[in-house]
């Protein structure tokens, strides 16, 4: 069994920690079903189902920190974690960033659990894979995709009578659909936490127009031009940016955050006046568990006010630093837009470049926060307001601290997942202006 229920995961915990006699001790226990399906070339080509649960237990006997795991929950094995976290903690230096462990807290649930997504069986992942490669076979196009879901808990206890427990579920769904010919690539992709939203006979419509349409690709010379991010290509460069949302790095002038001469930018204007960032672990789209890593509660709070930096992420030991109240580090980021789609914000644009996906994307440099990467699986050029012709992949050199001070238009906000965070997200379409393309790429 790898989910337990509230008392089960109640009693492993105050026993682990009852065993322990070093000076404070936090455990914590996790589980968690996955189901997946891959298809590829209109088949499916492998399938299965991950189940596990392990117990971490951390220890300290003053500044020095010892941590073990362990997959058996008997009284014999917890002893034996136990005793090799603080056997390990004997043995390891003082930590100087050491922070003890936090006191007992109040967590209001939020809403991460869906009976539907965690009911999923074999049978639903299969009928999934079928519908794409159904659809897609009937239009003489070719699918590749990957559905994973899942459900989960996570629950812990320390030594100062803290506790939590909560249950979560999700599922994330992808699709990339080409011509026979290879010439054309089109792509799907939903995040959810419950299914019952779900259609993949759907969603799979979205990946075939753009695969058929993208065929013979015109060459446009690379520079600068207005484009219509769609909320999956500008999640892939937002991600990016939020890694460097750190109190610290900005303080020790290691981030675009970072004031010349000391100190950070919180308050500063950084972004054109309609960006508006929060975090919320309550939202009903894109929930999130109302603790962080550490235990501490998750709260609502503004991110990017008006532009303006109206918060940054202070870990314990550096808000205890920097005599600073430390909050629960976010799990979501839910910008604010207007009620336009894509296809809105199409209509609206004399010239300009559609982007589905930017792909591959990596760091230039982390002062300026300027990534590059290339678009994939769907570029289009704009004319009058309409879509005329697919164009080359680019690759571009962008910031997206710039980005945000480039804007035309916002549309209306969906959930994506975040390519290189663990943010789950809500971000609309984009009209953007002078967005750098360097040089084209041959991959379709």
């Amino acid at each position: 069994m790898t989910i337990f229920t509230e008392d089960q995961a109640r009693a492993i915990l105050t026993k682990a920690v009852s065993l322990s006699k070093a000076d404070e001790c936090t455990a914590q226990l996790s589980g968690s079903i996955n189901g997946n399906i891959r298809f590829a070339r209109n088949a499916v080509s492998t399938s299965g189902i991950v189940d596990d649960a392990d117990l971490g237990v951390t220890v300290a006997f003053g500044k020095r920190v010892g941590t073990a795991t362990i997959n058996a929950f008997d009284d014999a094995s917890l002893g034996r974690v136990v005793a090799r976290a603080e056997e390990l903690a004997r043995l390891a230096p003082e930590n100087p960033e050491f922070v003890p462990a936090i006191d007992k807290q109040a967590y209001r649930a939020s809403p991460t659990f869906s009976a539907a997504t965690a009911d999923i069986t074999p049978d639903y992942r299969a009928k999934v894979a079928g519908d794409s490669i159904a659809a897609c076979k009937g239009e003489k196009l070719v699918a590749a995709g990957f559905l994973q879901d899942g459900q989960s808990f996570t629950a812990f206890a320390n030594s100062k009578g803290n506790f939590g427990y909560q249950r979560a579920s999700g599922l994330d769904y992808t699709c990339t659909v080409r011509t026979e010919n290879g010439q054309g690539s089109g792509w799907v992709g939903r995040n959810l936490q419950d299914s019952s939203a779900f259609s993949a006979a759907t969603e799979v419509r979205t990946g075939m127009r753009k695969a058929a349409a993208s065929v013979e690709a015109r060459a446009l010379e690379p520079g600068k031009y207005t484009v219509i991010l769609e909320p999956a290509a500008a999640a892939g460069l937002i991600s990016f940016m939020m890694n460097f949302f750190g109190a610290r790095e900005a303080d020790e002038g290691r981030s675009f955050l970072s004031k010349k001469g000391g100190g950070n930018k919180l308050g500063e204007q950084v972004y054109d006046p309609r960006v508006t960032m929060i975090a919320d672990p309550w939202h009903p789209e894109a929930a999130v568990m109302p603790w962080d890593g550490d235990g501490l509660p998750r709260q609502r709070q503004a991110i990017v006010q008006d532009g303006k930096i109206a918060s940054l992420d202070y870990s314990r030991f550096w808000a205890q630093k920097m005599g600073k109240t430390a909050v629960g580090s976010p799990g979501n980021l839910i910008m604010s837009g207007g009620t336009k789609s894509t296809a809105d914000l199409i209509r609206g644009t004399e010239r300009g470049i559609l982007v589905t996906r930017t792909w591959y994307i990596r760091m230039v440099d982390p002062q300026t926060v300027l990534l590059t990467g290339l678009t994939r699986d769907g570029t289009f050029y704009i004319e009058n307001g309409q879509i005329k012709y697919p164009v080359k992949n680019f690759r571009f050199n962008e910031s997206p601290v710039i980005m945000l001070n480039n804007i035309d238009e916002l549309g209306k906000p969906v959930r994506v997942a975040g390519d290189e965070s663990s943010l789950v997200m809500m971000i609309p379409p984009m009209k953007l202006r002078d967005f750098t393309f360097t040089s084209l790429s041959d991959a379709v």
